[in-house]
């Protein structure tokens, strides 16, 4: 079973960027679907943004233009280079993978059923 592992949270001040990393204790070629999710207090986890095997990538809505994801196939590791943050990114940031993605599940739903999940980074965005 794999194991994840972020860092890279901090406070910063709105506008301001910070990568996000999640360490694979396996390769990630053995992961058919990956993504960030964050939670905020009171709030319920939300999908961020995902990539899968094929490259296929998705974001949520909120963080489309600012957020990219990438891996580092190299490193077992994958990223969220975050730009121009707002106060309302402020969240725990947890990565997620999983190693059976039916085909008839979005990448949210295989993650959220299935993923297994790294303990989060906080990320605090100040105005």
């Amino acid at each position: 079973v794999v194991e994840l592992v972020e860092s890279g949270g901090a406070s910063v001040q709105a506008g301001g960027s910070l990568r996000l990393s999640c360490a694979a204790s396996r390769p990630l070629a053995l992961l058919c679907s990956m993504g960030w999710f964050r939670q905020s207090p009171g709030m319920d986890r939300e999908g961020v943004a995902f990539i899968d095997t094929k490259g296929n990538i998705t974001y949520a809505d909120p963080v489309k233009d600012r957020f990219t994801i990438s891996q580092d196939v190299a490193k077992n590791t994958l990223h969220l280079q975050m730009n121009s943050l707002k106060p309302e990114d402020t969240a725990i940031y947890s990565c997620a993978a999983a190693y059976t993605c039916p085909a008839w599940w979005t990448a949210i739903e295989t993650l959220n059923q299935l993923g297994i999940w790294g303990q989060g980074t906080q990320v605090t965005v100040s105005p």
